[in-house]
């Protein structure tokens, strides 16, 4: 099929990448210059396992040529169906802001007004229910003259797709679900993902808009609750002087359980799990009814970075009574989460804020972060590899699992006080270092 892609952020341009290896011609459209000359150059514009080689496979002239971009919207109309994955940033009161999404689909809806043909428009970013129907079909038919149902359709497709991991995700799913509130919406979606159904032996499922949109509110909403009551169930352990892991990997084996989402530490971040719990607490606090599980969840996980530099401080000052304030901290670690370069949200961030706060100097090292940091922490220093952060440290916070900070040794030796307080248990214990695990 022609598929059509306006966005080209970590889901659009991953999407657009798939869609294209499963043997769709895709245009990416984006109003960002850069980002559609990086890819028409055939290179990714964010870092994502896998994403680079599938696009210089499928740009040109190297190639396949079923992958392209530009910044012009009436590309639409030489495609079949278009799906929408633009921004839903949260407001100050944590509901979901629609305005990027409607600008799209005012400016797409004035795009379909030319195309004498049916199109299927699908909303791909993460939307509270009745978002689809009620906000953006609307749009798209005030803008196009014409009526949804008749002259085009319109379905939502949630994504599941972690950064680090997202091309393999795609390719990979665990479900795929389609939302239609029309037949042939939904017959135009189920065509579109057969090659991947085919290919993976994905289970689909078929409802409506508002299903649809609800079911990725509930899956990162279990999820998050999950590491949340893992990490409560963490601080517990450590009071007790018991193995918060060793606890998980018993508990793991339950298959009502299961293992993953079971790693105690300094919490989750992104773009998807505090936008989309806070998202969901917001409307359903908007419709009447209390979330109290979710709300702990978002308490338990605000809480932890504030444990980790506690702990820090602690150590600080039972040798040579050291304090924070005037301390020379390594912070090791600032995206999200390991095979990213996506700082939204991140631990790193509040860690920073909190050292900061109680006087100390922070320097800070990740393989992947370094151009953006700036826009979410003021006087940081930057070093370029760990070993360079930790000389001369007073002190160290791991807040990333990047596999790299495993295999440091030595790198510690360099440290004025060695005092490792780790957020994501990758650094192995050794004679030398005074070291703490936040959950264990």
């Amino acid at each position: 099929m022609r598929i059509s892609i306006v966005g080209s952020g970590y889901v659009g341009t991953t999407v657009a990448a798939c869609f294209a290896e499963l043997g769709h011609d895709v245009i990416n459209i984006d109003i960002d210059e850069t980002v559609v000359e990086t890819i028409n150059d055939g290179e990714a514009p964010i870092h994502e396992e896998g994403l680079s080689e599938l696009i210089a496979a499928h740009t040109a002239p190297n190639g396949t040529g079923r992958l392209r971009a530009t910044t012009d919207y009436a590309a639409v109309l030489d495609t079949d169906m278009t799906f929408l994955c633009l921004p839903t940033p949260q407001n100050d009161d944590g509901s979901i802001d629609l305005s990027v999404m409607e600008a799209g689909a005012s400016q797409l809806g004035e795009t379909l007004a030319d195309k004498p043909d049916w199109h299927t428009v699908v909303v791909k970013s993460t939307v509270v229910p009745g978002s689809t129907a009620d906000a953006i079909t609307p749009i798209l038919e005030r803008e196009s003259g014409k009526p949804a149902g008749e002259a085009f359709g319109v379905g939502m497709n949630p994504e599941f797709l972690r950064e680090g991991t997202a091309v393999h995700d795609f390719l990979n799913p665990d479900k795929v679900v389609l939302g239609a509130d029309d037949d042939r919406a939904l017959a135009d979606m189920r065509a579109v993902f057969d090659p991947l159904v085919e290919a993976a032996d994905a289970p689909v499922v078929e409802t409506d808009t508002r299903t649809a949109e609800m079911i990725k509110y509930a899956n990162n909403g279990f999820l998050a609750a999950k590491i949340s009551l893992i990490n409560d169930i963490g601080n517990i352990c450590k009071e007790f002087g018991v193995d918060a892991y060793e606890v998980a990997d018993v508990i793991g084996l339950d298959d009502r359980i299961s293992e993953q989402f079971l790693q105690s530490g300094v919490g989750w971040g992104g773009s998807c799990f505090p936008k989309d719990t806070r998202a969901i607490i917001s409307a359903a606090e908007g419709a009447g009814y209390e979330p109290a599980v979710l709300n702990a969840a978002v308490e338990v996980n605000d809480r932890q970075p504030e444990r980790l530099v506690g702990l820090l401080a602690d150590h600080l000052a039972d040798q040579r009574d050291h304090r924070v304030d005037g301390a020379k901290i390594a912070v090791l670690g600032l995206a999200f989460k390991s095979g990213t370069d996506d700082m939204r949200n991140s631990r790193a961030i509040p860690v920073i804020e909190d050292l900061q706060a109680r006087g100390a100097t922070v320097t800070a090292y990740d393989p992947v972060v370094v151009d953006n940091a700036p826009n979410y922490v003021d006087d940081v220093t930057y070093a370029d590899s760990a070993a360079a952060a930790l000389d001369g440290a007073d002190g160290a916070v791991v807040v990333t699992d990047w596999d790299e900070f495993a295999a440091l040794d030595e790198e510690f030796d360099a440290m004025e006080t060695a005092i490792v307080v780790d957020g994501r248990r990758i650094i192995e214990r050794r004679d030398g270092i005074t070291y703490e695990g936040l959950t264990w």
